[in-house]
């Protein structure tokens, strides 16, 4: 009876959604992770209707194995209260896998902690239960644009590995999570990273990143590369990514 009436009351939200975008063959792929069956279908239907192509999963588990078989996926909305594998743990383990799939997630709790704690896991936009159908439709199109837009400017991404730097929004994703850098951190990444393998002495890097004017300690190289290691690597005691080339300075890959 409960799931009727939450049926009826998330219909009752799609008489007035946007205009629905006419179906195309790079039509985009969502995947709705709800384990209340009413929630999940209604919402899969509103988003259809909007011209997107949409799975379902009830519960973590069955997520994954979809994130991990489907030809195409765009965005995952994903209720944080699961069965089998909650939101949160699959949203730590996707993006521990390197896996940079946008994520929305649906929940009913609504305190600070929780909306920080999945953000800072690596989702994209948060919305709390229970939600208009309308404010579901433009969120995913929010996300979904900001991802189209980081598409459309990849020659000003690097990439190397797990790690990706776009230069123009000053971000760096290590192994799909973002992690924060100063700025003369980023600049000294972004100029490893257009040279990979180059060799660098510290005299070279200061020039470079600090500027020829610079008049401090030449070992404040070693402390940001000290920095970058922790922000980088798995173990910064036995770096893969920056490594000193003894006599000579650093090199990255």
């Amino acid at each position: 009876m409960e799931g009727d009436e939450a049926r009826r009351s998330l219909l009752s939200m799609t008489s007035q959604l946007p205009q629905a975008k006419e179906a195309s063959p790079l039509q985009e792929t969502l995947l709705v992770v709800e384990d209340e069956d009413a929630i999940r279908e209604t919402v899969a239907l509103a988003l259809e209707e909007q011209g997107y192509r949409v799975l379902q999963a009830a519960d973590g588990r069955e997520a994954l194995e979809l994130v991990h078989t489907a030809e195409r996926l765009d965005l995952m909305i994903l209720d944080l209260m699961l069965p089998s594998l909650n939101g949160l743990d699959l949203c730590r383990l996707l993006r521990r896998e390197g896996n940079a799939l946008p994520i929305l997630m649906l929940t009913a709790k609504s305190s600070e902690t929780d909306r920080v704690v999945g953000l800072e896991l690596g989702a994209d936009d948060y919305l709390t239960k229970p939600f208009g159908m309308r404010e579901l439709i433009a969120r995913c199109r929010s996300v979904l644009r900001r991802r189209q837009q980081a598409y459309t400017s990849e020659a000003t991404v690097l990439r190397y590995g797990d790690i990706c730097l776009f230069t123009q929004e000053c971000r760096v994703l290590v192994r799909g999570v973002e992690v924060s850098f100063s700025p003369k951190e980023f600049r000294l990444l972004e100029l490893f990273m257009s040279h990979p393998r180059r060799v660098w002495t510290r005299e070279q890097l200061l020039e470079r990143v600090w500027g020829s004017d610079y008049m401090g300690d030449s070992k404040t190289v070693d402390v940001h590369i000290r920095w970058l290691r922790e922000k980088l690597e798995v173990d910064p005691s036995n770096p893969e990514y920056l490594v000193t080339v003894r006599g000579f300075g650093y090199r990255f890959g």
